[in-house]
């Protein structure tokens, strides 16, 4: 029996989703879906939920939970990965609160940023004990990473644990129809090329019937940003770099040195910028599975339409041979020939029954490459840093984050870090 296995299991509404889609695809019945989480408890909440899909759904797949991990990969065709390694409780609230005492404010932090860097340190060894273990017991399986940061992540999954594998995120999928409902453009016809790094990938192109709609997105998105919106953050940076960029202005007003800056207060306001925004979602994501947790697990009719995730997509498209394009995360193999090789981009890809084959891009807009490069900068530093596991590579991704070397002095930024190592303590491997 083919098998798909989900790391992370514990993530109850994302397996639905994901794992939901695959129990609506006819060509993936009669796999068997492999649950592995290492909260117990959470662990059978999704296996009940999906138990009731099934049964619902009228699916053939089998439901099967695990408390050993290399036997829930043992024999796997696919492996999804949607972990978060240390949770909200210690670690995101380490990571949000250290950084405040020094005066640097963030909203995301799981990219780059410091938060991103010490999410990255916390989870690349695990990654590649998942990528140890995949080698032994299903060397040939597709690994679908969900888990941010994911440029770095995936990075690693690949030129360190040697796995065939891709990023998946919604950003790509979400950009021109986001944009273009906000704007009030009609996306029929429309042909798109996006293109960049996970989070920060641009959308390069924009044509109706042989039209550069570039003009009139630029011209309404400027009429836009004279009131307060939710996008701002990525408007202005359209309208001073030329692009549009995928992921949101929460987001992005993290990734760059321009918008939340101490000595400039104002432009918090001005841009709409949701400071601690992660924590806050937390929160609400916590108490809100609470909340309906027992009506959904006690749900034996539990509806389900197949989401926007490309998980089930690329499986589909291995299985049958029918192509399916999708926004993958790989290897700069020469794909974007303006970014280092030793980068994670995100371009478009193929997927058919020979696996997922990454486009030819070519040079991004020199401004844009140039953008790119600030964070992948840090993303190729952080990853030094784990193989090393020198502190001094820590300090190097920090000392040159935008944002951070924004805001902090150098002696600051190297406080922040050996305080954050400490206060991570056994999440963290140790670093000299």
């Amino acid at each position: 029996m083919a098998k798909i296995t989900f790391l992370g299991a514990g993530s109850t509404v994302f397996v639905k989703n994901v794992l939901g889609d695959v129990m609506l695809t006819e060509a993936l019945q009669g796999f068997e879906l492999a649950l592995f989480d290492i909260d117990g408890g959470r662990l059978r909440e999704s296996e009940q939920l999906l138990l009731n899909m099934k049964e619902s759904l009228g699916s053939s797949c089998v439901i099967k939970a695990y408390t050993d991990r290399k036997e829930a990969l043992r024999g796997a065709k696919y492996v999804v990965n949607a972990i978060q390694v240390g949770g909200y409780d210690p670690c995101t609230i380490t990571d949000f609160e250290i950084p405040k005492k020094y005066g640097l404010r963030q909203t995301i932090a799981d990219t780059v940023g410091i938060g991103g860097i010490f999410r990255n340190l916390r989870t690349i060894p695990v990654v590649l004990d998942f990528a140890a273990d995949i080698q032994e017991v299903c060397p040939d399986a597709l690994f679908l990473n969900y888990t941010n940061p994911m440029a770095v992540l995936t990075n690693v999954l690949i030129s360190q644990g040697g796995l065939q594998a891709v990023g998946l995120c919604h950003s790509v999928q979400v950009c021109v129809p986001g944009l273009f409902d906000h704007l009030g453009i009609d996306t029929a016809g429309v042909k798109t090329k996006i293109a960049g790094i996970n989070h920060m990938a641009w959308l390069l192109e924009a044509t109706k019937d042989g039209v550069d709609l570039y003009p009139e997105i630029k011209r309404r998105a400027a009429e836009k940003q004279a009131e307060k919106h939710h996008d701002m953050v990525r408007y202005e940076l359209m309208l001073k770099f030329g692009y549009y960029v995928t992921e949101s202005s929460e987001h992005n007003a993290e990734y760059h040195p321009y918008f939340i800056k101490r000595n400039y207060p104002e432009l918090i306001e001005r841009f709409n910028i949701p400071l601690d925004e992660y924590p806050r979602r937390c929160i609400e994501q916590i108490k809100g599975w609470e909340e309906r947790r027992d009506s959904m697990l006690a749900n034996k009719k539990i509806e389900h339409t197949r989401s926007r995730e490309y998980a089930s997509h690329i499986m589909e498209a291995i299985e049958t041979n029918n192509p399916y394009k999708i926004g993958g995360n790989v290897m700069n193999t020469g794909l974007i020939t303006n970014l280092p090789k030793e980068a994670c981009v995100e371009v478009p890809c193929l997927v058919d029954r020979s696996g997922v084959t990454p486009t030819y891009v070519g040079d991004l807009p020199p401004q844009l490459a140039a953008l790119n490069r600030t964070n992948i900068n840090t993303q190729l530093l952080t990853i030094e840093a784990a193989k090393t596991l020198k502190r001094e590579h820590i300090y190097h991704a920090a000392l040159l984050d935008p944002h951070t070397s924004a805001e902090l002095s150098m002696d600051d930024i190297v406080s922040l870090c050996d305080e954050l190592i400490e206060a991570h303590g056994s999440w963290l491997p140790t670093y000299r």
